[in-house]
């Protein structure tokens, strides 16, 4: 989303284009998944005007337990998704969704909005299910189109990330996108994710239901894996990689 998006700014006038005097005739129940609740609530005040985008926001989470219990309650059309979440993160949600996903009669279907464009995060939540993958900068607008390609079966990227699946899924032996972050297991790269978004360890403890003392022996081993010396190198090394 755009910054005055991401601050919960003015709705774009052109959403909601076409509607008449009843409103929109499409409308969808979309639940948002992020762990940034100024950010879910510029989404919300973006797109969630429903007498005017057709978009009906039925319940927000910010983890992957909250995620699948209000995914699981409340059964939306479209999840929008972010991919870096305590907890396992998106593949997590997407794996214990899997059930939902595959109902023929209500299927729930997954958009995943994040931040990264890392080949590493497209490529994973593809793999887990999600039909599709947009970055934080879409306006909008774009963001609802989006929502309700999804809804109606249609796979959606960001221009630039649509290389990124193609590219995956024409081979079954692509090489890994990063050896360094290979290295990495999944709870060290959220504990490295957190570190380089500017969270203190007690933070991160508890976004991530573990101890202090856990989070600095993930930090040790992050650092070790990687031969970096600080906290410092380590936020360079992820933002270098688009991982935050």
């Amino acid at each position: 989303m755009s910054d005055a998006t991401e601050a919960g700014g003015p709705v774009d006038p052109a959403v909601g284009a076409g509607e008449d005097e009843s409103g929109p005739a499409r409308r969808v129940k979309v639940v948002l998944v992020d762990d940034h609740r100024m950010f879910r609530t510029g989404v919300q005040a973006e797109i969630g005007r429903t007498e005017h985008t057709g978009v009906e926001v039925v319940g927000e989470a910010a983890d992957v337990d909250q995620a699948v219990t209000v995914i699981t309650n409340a059964r939306p059309e479209v999840v929008l998704l972010d991919v870096h979440l305590p907890g396992g993160g998106g593949v997590e949600v997407l794996r214990r969704c899997a059930a939902l996903m595959a109902d023929t009669e209500r299927p729930v279907r997954f958009l995943a909005l994040s931040v990264s464009d890392a080949a590493e995060d497209v490529i994973g939540v593809i793999r887990g299910g999600a039909r599709g993958y947009v970055t934080k900068t879409i306006t909008g607008t774009d963001l609802v189109d989006s929502i309700f390609r999804v809804q109606e079966g249609d796979a959606v990227f960001s221009p630039r990330l649509a290389g990124f699946v193609l590219d995956a899924f024409a081979s079954t032996d692509a090489a890994p996108v990063d050896e360094d972050l290979d290295r990495l297991t999944q709870r060290e790269r959220e504990v490295l994710r957190l570190i380089a978004r500017g969270y203190a360890y007690k933070e991160i403890a508890k976004q991530l239901y573990i101890s202090v003392k856990t989070v600095e022996s993930h930090v040790s081993a992050v650092l070790r894996k990687l031969q970096l010396s600080n906290r410092h190198e380590l936020t360079r090394w992820a933002a270098a990689r688009r991982l935050v």
